[in-house]
């Protein structure tokens, strides 16, 4: 007797935890992939051609301690074009909060690209804002600013490119 009941326990709790809950979900899209280019089209990212930046670094703005390093990837495409992938790491900050159900949070990163011309190397510091937007149902990549110019805007359905001109 003991084992028919532990028996059908067994499967009534297994048929419990199979139930679907689509509601709560939510769908996280944060991943930013960012192109720096010249204006004739050159990928300045690829170190191993002329004028392009020999590297770079991503520093949290927001970040409790002084230079703290934000995590990205140098990734290069299969048309050999290189990119930052940005997928998480810096601090985010409320920015608006009017309703409970709809929030934009945003990260500021300092990125400093690395180039060296005639056996000088320079520095170029820019800023990068992310900003997200949080409901229920999406945590995303809602626009980005490049020296406080907006460089991109959230379309539906459409991944996460930035393509800064220098």
């Amino acid at each position: 007797m003991r084992n028919v009941f532990f028996g059908t326990a067994l499967v009534l709790f297994a048929l419990l935890s199979c139930r679907s809950d689509e509601d709560s979900i939510q769908n996280i899209d944060q991943i930013l992939d960012i192109y720096i280019k010249n204006s004739a089209g050159q990928d300045l990212l690829n170190a191993k051609k002329n004028g392009s930046f020999s590297g770079y670094t991503m520093t949290d703005l927001f970040g409790t301690i002084d230079n703290a390093p934000v995590n990205n990837t140098l990734k290069v495409t299969a048309d050999s074009l290189y990119y930052i992938e940005y997928i998480a790491g810096a601090r985010r900050i409320t920015l608006d909060s009017v309703s409970p159900d709809n929030r934009t949070y945003h990260s500021r990163i300092a990125l400093a690209l690395r180039r060296t011309q005639n056996n000088v190397t320079d520095t170029i510091n820019d800023t990068l804002e992310i900003q997200y937007r949080w409901t229920p149902s999406v945590f995303e990549v809602s626009k980005v600013y490049y020296n406080k110019n907006l460089k991109f805007t959230k379309q539906p359905g459409s991944p996460n490119v930035v393509t800064i001109i220098k």
